[in-house]
């Protein structure tokens, strides 16, 4: 199975987001857009996942402990190479101490933390093929201002399996996790 450990969006976020994007939309954009029920904001990439990886991932992940994270959306914006258009998240203190916790719970069952420093954001949509900067830079001409975005405190992360088809990934989630503070001693 192919895993990935996330936070879900709060409903208002999504509203909003979705609103964003259906303004932006157009049938022939040349886009493949992420269905809404996949967006989130990504912790960390885990990959092709053994059963008793996912049994130690489920053990460590459950001793986590923070508090719940406040989330502030960013601006819009493009990952060129990659071909992708998506919404910024800011990076708060809260938001790289639960990431840099999930990286430390995860190495210890055998998973690499990524080696590039962590940003995250919300992918919108992926541009396909040869040529695939002509339809970011259309989009982008069409961006007269930045939306914005409600706050939002995630009470918890997830634990996604992603599952690959022709129309794109969709992600069932495996496990919920919350957020809350470690017991006072």
């Amino acid at each position: 199975m192919r895993l990935f450990v996330g936070i879900p969006l709060a409903a208002a976020v999504m509203d909003e987001l979705t609103a964003a994007a259906a303004r932006l939309r157009s049938k022939d954009d040349a886009l493949r857009w992420a269905a809404v029920e996949s967006w989130h904001i990504t912790l960390q990439f885990l990959g092709n996942t053994r059963p008793e990886q996912y049994e130690c991932l489920i053990a460590r992940l459950s001793e986590l402990r923070s508090r719940p994270v406040p989330i502030r959306l960013g601006e819009l914006g493009f990952f060129d190479r990659a071909g992708i258009f998506y919404t910024g998240v800011a990076l708060s203190p809260e938001l790289v101490s639960l990431q840099r916790r999930v990286v430390t719970a995860t190495s210890k069952c055998g998973f690499v933390p990524e080696a590039r420093p962590y940003h995250p954001h919300i992918t919108l949509a992926r541009a396909r093929g040869e040529g695939r900067g002509r339809p970011l830079r259309s989009l982008e001409a069409k961006i007269d201002r930045q939306p914005s975005f409600s706050p939002f405190t995630a009470a918890e992360f997830l634990l996604y399996e992603s599952h690959l088809s022709r129309t794109g990934s969709i992600y069932e989630v495996r496990h919920r996790f919350p957020l809350t503070p470690a017991p006072s001693p």
